[in-house]
């Protein structure tokens, strides 16, 4: 066999196949999800995994689903699927695999070891939004937190090539491993950034009760990322919070006045996106965020409802109320972006079975209900905005 025609025989193959396209994205990307439930909804999952890649700036080429009885607990997808997966990525110029699991440090380094590519997981497409958008000196602390907890037991598999002994003047003796004064390193980190949150939330702490001196109610937008949140808020209060149709366009908590018809007043605040599968150390970052939620008088749960995956999204954001210990605060649900919904009797069926409002945030014509709504709610609180026994 001429093996040198072979290969460029195959190298012509690979070129013919593969589709010409402009990409100005550095990271160009194959998604993939192993689907392990015959009834799950892997397209769904898949999608939303799109549009993670999507904010976090990668170009998605193609997005890979393999159905098994369990994961491979080395490579994830089967081996030959795998090899399948590497020759496409060849044949469309990828460079980066993007798995729909959280990965194990030992998976990781399997596949970047047989795939010589780039492998990330779903965490971590997430972490580097969250980096991306953190504009505060409290927002970049929690990611940086939720990184470096993230980074800390995969350090083995990122610097197993540098456990030779430091030595030198300063360092006499048995020395310490490069690996280990990385993780101490990292562990001092945390331990700092730890006492900065504290400080911060001190600070909040002190907010709160200037707020509670002034006795105005407090409504707390949550929901499900990209659900509308933030444009929900800027109709509502005539304020310019930055509105991005991508997920996590908002980290940063923002709070406004809004001023009822009957001129009563309630502060009303933003906050992040929840999704389902929050990783646990960014989770654990933003708790001391997330906790202003305590302090909340009523909840307003925005959904998309023109997502056909919007009964999950309102499970997910449940989950995470239930976890804080604030599913039973007074809450009203608000379906927005009404108009992406044809079907009128279907909407208004949705609207009686979840007890929500139907409106859209973009048009102030169909706030009116919600505003009267959120009213009603507001006056059947006790003073300084507790809730009566």
């Amino acid at each position: 066999m001429n093996f040198t025609s072979f290969i460029a025989a195959l190298e012509g193959e690979f070129t013919g196949k593969q589709k010409s396209r402009k990409v100005e994205a550095t990271e160009r990307g194959i998604l993939i999800r192993v689907e392990t439930n015959p009834t799950g909804d892997a397209h769904l999952s898949l999608a939303e995994l799109k549009e993670l890649a999507r904010s976090s700036g990668v170009a998605v080429f193609d997005a890979i689903t393999q159905y098994r009885n369990a994961l491979d607990p080395r490579y994830v997808l089967g081996k030959g699927k795998l090899a399948d997966v590497l020759i496409r990525a060849m044949q469309m110029g990828a460079n980066l695999l993007i798995f729909d699991h959280e990965l194990t440090p030992g998976q990781v380094r399997s596949l970047a070891d047989f795939t010589e590519m780039k492998i990330v997981d779903r965490t971590q497409v997430i972490l580097d939004i969250f980096a991306q958008r953190a504009h505060s000196r409290e927002g970049k602390i929690q990611v940086e937190l939720a990184q470096l907890k993230y980074l800390l037991p995969r350090l083995a598999v990122k610097h197993t090539a540098m456990s030779r002994l430091t030595g030198g003047i300063g360092a006499r003796g048995p020395g310490e491993t490069k690996l280990e004064i990385n993780r101490r390193r990292v562990r001092d980190r945390i331990k700092l950034l730890e006492e900065d949150l504290l400080e911060i939330e001190k600070a909040r702490g002190q907010r709160r009760v200037k707020r509670e001196k002034a006795g105005l109610p407090v409504i707390s937008i949550v929901g499900y990322t990209n659900a509308g949140k933030s444009t929900l808020l800027n109709s509502l209060t005539q304020s310019r919070v930055f509105t991005e149709d991508r997920l996590f366009a908002t980290l940063d908590p923002k709070s406004s006045r809004l001023r009822f018809p009957r001129d009563t007043e309630a502060v009303i605040t933003d906050t992040v996106g929840f999704i389902r599968d929050l990783p646990p150390d960014l989770f654990a970052a933003f708790r001391a965020t997330l906790d202003e939620l305590h302090e909340a008088h009523v909840l307003m749960h925005v959904v998309d409802v023109g997502n056909p995956d919007f009964e999950n999204h309102i499970a997910a954001v449940d989950k995470i109320l239930a976890d804080l210990e604030i599913k039973e605060k007074p809450t009203l649900m608000v379906f927005n972006k009404e108009d992406s919904v044809a079907d009128k009797p279907l909407l208004a069926t949705l609207c009686r079975r979840f007890n929500a409002v139907a409106v859209t945030a973009l048009d102030k014509k169909t706030l009116p209900r919600l505003i009267k709504k959120l009213e009603s709610l507001v006056k059947g609180l006790g003073k300084q905005g507790k809730t009566p026994p």
